[in-house]
């Protein structure tokens, strides 16, 4: 019985492992740039949340059971918001948006933010635009 000849088999093995490759260090970049554009996008909401939570006017404090307690509302949360957003550096991100800016009980700043990611390199592999969300807390406190 005679061996078949296998000169050049190789070389389609290797191209395929080597898009395979390739997709991956694509993908995985994209995952890493959208991973971390969502962490500055949370950055800008945590600051806008602590903005919003230290708006208060302090005439509008009170006292209670010997605590003074601040009060805020959501106008005031919503214009300190926008504010601090709008100073902020929102690197990559495109369209960065308020969805909501408020006070659930008149001691917590909540503020949610949106945003569209783009992957840093466009390829089929990857979605060409992402919306991103957020949510971030603070709260007003006297200590």
């Amino acid at each position: 019985m005679t061996a078949g000849r296998d000169d050049g088999s190789t070389l389609p093995l290797i191209l395929v492992f080597l898009a395979i490759a390739v997709a991956f260090v694509l993908v995985t970049a994209g995952a890493t740039a959208l991973h971390l554009e969502r962490l500055r996008l949370l950055t800008v909401a945590d600051g806008a949340a602590l903005a919003a939570a230290e708006s208060f006017p302090v005439g509008d404090a009170r006292v209670q059971g010997g605590t003074v307690v601040p009060r805020l509302s959501d106008a005031e949360v919503g214009a300190a918001a926008a504010a601090a957003v709008d100073g902020a550096d929102a690197g990559g991100l495109a369209d960065v948006r308020i969805v909501e800016a408020r006070t659930p009980e008149g001691r917590t700043a909540l503020v949610r933010l949106t945003a569209t990611w783009h992957p840093p390199i466009s390829t089929p592999l990857l979605p060409v635009a992402v919306p991103i969300t957020v949510v971030s807390t603070a709260s007003a406190r006297f200590r």
